[in-house]
């Protein structure tokens, strides 16, 4: 395998454990590669020292680490197997204007019709606003009622 961090050692670049899932098996309902086995790869190739202890920064995704020889940093996002709901403050707004308040919401808010229908500012606010207020407080991956999102990360645009 390649790491780009180690080319491109003054770019912080992030390893997604839960969305190798999508390389290996679409189909699959729960196929993901834990943080903890992400990191043991790593640290079997590179001595990594933990940034800010190696815990998740804020409401930033990621647990940083820094290559000890100073050539770059990765950053872990396990929100399958350490999951960070409680503190994530991410929305995000596909390509085609639809407004999802969790990476793995089946819901949609579509603010690109308001913006079309000739809808004001106070009604897309408004929009944004009830979406955000219908934040999950966990996405219950591995729980018997997950519902998968229609489309992934990857097909959203980020």
């Amino acid at each position: 395998m390649k790491w780009v961090t180690r080319e491109h050692p003054k770019t912080d670049r992030i390893a997604c454990p839960w969305l190798i899932r999508t390389f290996i098996d679409p189909e699959a309902e729960f196929l993901y590669v834990p943080a903890a086995e992400v990191l043991k790869v790593l640290a079997g190739r590179y001595e990594l020292e933990a940034v800010g202890g190696g815990a998740i920064d804020g409401p930033a995704p990621a647990e940083r680490y820094r290559y000890a020889d100073g050539g770059g940093h990765v950053g872990v996002i396990a929100s399958v197997t350490r999951p960070f709901c409680g503190t994530c403050d991410r929305i995000r707004l596909t390509a085609e204007g639809q407004l999802r308040n969790c990476l793995f919401s089946v819901r949609e808010t579509d603010l690109r019709g308001i913006l079309r229908s000739g809808g004001s500012d106070d009604d897309l606010a408004a929009a944004i606003e009830a979406e955000v207020g219908r934040k999950w407080a966990g996405h219950s991956i591995g729980q018997v009622h997950f519902i998968r999102p229609a489309r992934s990360m990857s097909q959203i645009g980020g």
